[in-house]
């Protein structure tokens, strides 16, 4: 049976579709509590591209004629980008703990000139760092309207959902809820620690660029040997456009998509579990590293 190649660039479109629904149902981190700055841009981002990758869909069932092509081209029109392009995660996790490392120092040394907690805050908020400035901007608004600070370092810490970040909240919350002891120099041990961090992670992404670009040639080639195949020799590839041909054509896929997908998993740095969420079935966040790192009640 043959596939007119617009009832094939259909199928292929909606297979593709599907595909990206399941992965991103599986894959999506549970919703935010509220939504932080950015999100409906980020929305916006996720709506183009997932268009593009459709469109994409439709060229390469127009293209081959096959369901599974365009199905495999609308996959690796969402994914091979993100694979292969610059490791964005990475540097901004590493932007992030030179953030949380500089705000703590600030605050370490505000809270040295004899100001309280809540005024080092409102003074240092405009001073952070992008990578951290419109959330801690956001959270002195609401101090300085009059909201519990405890509270709002809680927020904050859900906002910016990162590890790091919950060392420095966690003291500041122990401190605004009861006695802190030595606030200041528990700072700046851990905005020492968030560089350390930020060191050691920076050494790991420069290790992990030769495997990168492993791996973009590996995909440059086979991507260029396959269009090759398609636009010079097409029938060199018509055992493809039978049923079982396909079947065959989707294995391939799969198996260089897995491929692909342990690399990356390999190459994943595993991030520490976050201590200052909300428990579960409560409302309540536990904060008791901090304790442990000094910060006595």
């Amino acid at each position: 049976m043959t596939i007119s190649p617009a009832l094939g660039a259909l199928l292929g479109g909606g297979i593709g579709l599907g595909l990206w629904l399941v992965l991103r149902g599986w894959t999506a981190p549970a919703a935010p509590r509220r939504p932080w700055p950015g999100r409906r841009g980020a929305q916006r981002r996720d709506l183009l591209k997932l268009l593009a990758c459709l469109a994409a869909a439709l060229l390469g069932g127009v293209l081959t004629g096959w369901v599974v092509g365009a199905a495999l081209t609308g996959i690796a029109a969402w994914w091979l980008p993100r694979l292969l392009g610059p490791d964005r995660e990475s540097a901004r996790r590493i932007a992030r703990f030179e953030a949380v490392a500089s705000w703590a120092e600030m605050l370490r040394d505000t809270l040295s000139a004899a100001a309280g907690l809540e005024q080092a805050i409102l003074v240092t908020a405009p001073l952070t760092p992008d990578a951290i400035r419109s959330h801690v901007v956001a959270a002195a608004g609401r101090v300085q309207a009059g909201q519990r600070l405890a509270p709002v370092l809680r927020d904050l810490a859900d906002d910016l959902a990162d590890p790091t970040a919950d060392l420095v909240l966690s003291a500041l919350v122990m401190a605004a809820e009861q006695r802190a002891r030595d606030l200041g120099e528990l700072l700046g041990s851990l905005a020492k620690a968030a560089r350390d961090h930020a060191a050691l992670r920076l050494s790991i992404s420069a290790s992990r660029a030769q495997a990168r670009s492993e791996v973009r040639i590996t995909v440059g080639v086979t991507v260029t040997f396959a269009l090759g195949l398609l636009l010079l020799d097409r029938h060199y590839l018509i055992a493809y456009d039978s049923a079982a041909g396909q079947l065959v054509l989707l294995a391939v896929g799969v198996l260089f998509a897995g491929g692909l997908a342990l690399t990356q998993r390999f190459a994943r740095i595993p991030e520490p579990q976050r201590f200052l969420t909300v428990a579960a079935g409560s409302g309540d966040r536990t904060v008791e590293p901090a304790r442990a790192a000094g910060v006595d009640s």
